[in-house]
């Protein structure tokens, strides 16, 4: 039997290929009401679509069930008369527990619970120091990762399924005004043969740019699971281009590492210090809130990153780090509060990425250049969307303003009227942001 969870694909999959050399395979996913009523509407779409085109790629074998893995894992096994169930390892928090808890109940049976490979290319906890101990700063783990390396792509393997009948589906329907791309794991595919062979050369140069189509957007496949990043990893070369790319999947490797050595960085500031860090509270820190998250805060290139997140459940990941400084250091709120609401919005929602990322921006993480980098949303505006393309694409108030000047509204008023005024001055709250940080120093 092959459990599916953040593997949803066919090819590429070390669990699956396994189960597949042991004879018929009946494939399996839990909806598991834990993490399905912990989901915001995105993800729970995200999931169901990608479940569709999985089943779609098993010709409709895929079998669905509903409840406590604990509980509908053994009884399944039971079911199918199966002696071992194969998963991909998880390395999460929740995962590893509910893991631990599924395969006591399936040795009652006599059944097995075998992990084989996992969602990354290196397993967290792998990766250490000489002294045994993990790191906690990108660049030399991204050099012991490398040198670590990683198995090749397993080969494909055309099961032979077993069938169950499936639970009645849940439903979910996206927020108003919200588009997905398509989901699956030959989009996916597609996604990375177009990029690999069009784009790739040029990522170092645009990959900051969320004006250009610059990145993989394969955030979401690798979420999900509907690639491995060995299937990419396998064909990067040495050149500069690749190697930039390289690094960035190494980066979701390395959250995950750090999560797996410190699973209550999921909830708490990494660096103990800064969680004395005196943040705001109150009705008007309610109302900066709400206007950070609706795209109202009157600076364009954070507007125009949070309406992209309720547009499209992503953000580029240039402006993710801006609007998340913009939070932290502008509006003086908890990193814990913004990461929350990307996890319910984000279509690429990871518990390790997105909250190791917002420690990142937080100065309260594994950033080797702390706290006191504040981010300008003016400038990083001006720099990465140079003509105000993107700007203008999310904020339709601001259409009139020519070029870069759409990131200055302000100068030209009558352009802009309908457009919200600063909700704070960047200038004012950056020095409030220092004297805060100089507060835990004393």
């Amino acid at each position: 039997m092959m459990w599916f969870r953040r593997d949803l694909r066919l090819n590429d999959h070390a669990a699956l290929a396994r189960a597949a050399e042991t004879g018929p395979v009946l494939g399996l996913f839990v909806i598991d009401p834990h993490l399905w009523d912990k989901s915001g509407a995105v993800r729970r779409v995200c999931l169901l679509r990608s479940l569709d085109a999985l089943n779609e790629a098993m010709d409709g074998q895929l079998v669905v069930r509903v409840g406590s893995p604990t509980e509908v894992v053994p009884a399944v096994a039971k079911d199918v008369g199966a002696s071992t169930v194969f998963i991909s390892a998880d390395f999460a928090p929740y995962g590893q527990q509910r893991d631990a808890d599924v395969e006591r109940a399936l040795l009652d049976d006599q059944v097995a619970l075998e992990s084989v490979g996992s969602p990354y290319a290196v397993n967290p906890g792998v990766v250490r120091k000489s002294d045994g101990t993990p790191y906690q700063v990108f660049t030399p783990f991204y050099r012991a990762w490398c040198d670590s390396g990683w198995l090749a792509p397993v080969a494909n393997t055309t099961p032979s399924w077993l069938n169950l009948v499936s639970d009645p589906w849940p439903t979910a329907e996206l927020p108003a005004g919200v588009t997905l791309p398509a989901i699956g794991e030959q989009t996916s595919l597609d996604l990375w043969r177009t990029f690999h062979t069009d784009l790739i050369d040029e990522y170092p140069d645009h990959r900051d740019r969320p004006d250009l189509a610059g990145t993989s957007s394969l955030s979401m496949a690798l979420r999900w699971g509907h690639v491995h990043p060995r299937t990419l990893l396998a064909e990067l070369n040495d050149s500069r281009a690749h190697d930039v790319y390289r690094r960035e999947l190494c980066w979701r490797e390395f959250y995950a590492d750090v999560l797996f050595h410190v699973p209550q960085s999921a909830r708490h500031s990494l660096k103990p210090t800064m969680q004395a860090m005196r943040t705001d509270s109150g009705a008007t820190a309610d109302a900066r809130f709400a206007a950070w998250a609706e795209g109202r805060t009157g600076y364009p290139f954070v507007d125009a990153g949070m309406r992209q997140l309720l547009a499209e459940g992503w953000i580029h990941n240039r402006v993710r780090m801006v609007v998340a400084s913009f939070l932290v250091k502008d509006l003086h709120l908890d990193w814990q509060r913004g990461a929350s609401h990307f996890m319910e919005w984000l279509r690429d929602g990871d518990i390790a990425s997105n909250q190791h990322g917002w420690q990142w921006a937080a100065g309260t993480g594994t950033d080797a250049a702390p706290y006191f980098r504040v981010f300008n949303p003016v400038m990083q505006g001006v720099k990465f969307d140079p003509d105000g393309d993107y700007v203008r694409k999310y904020i339709p108030e601001l259409a009139q303003l020519p070029g870069a000047s759409a990131h200055t509204p302000w100068d030209a008023p009558l352009l802009a009227a309908e457009y919200p005024e600063r909700i704070v001055d960047h200038s004012v709250e950056r020095n409030e942001a220092l004297a805060r940080l100089a507060e835990l120093k004393n």
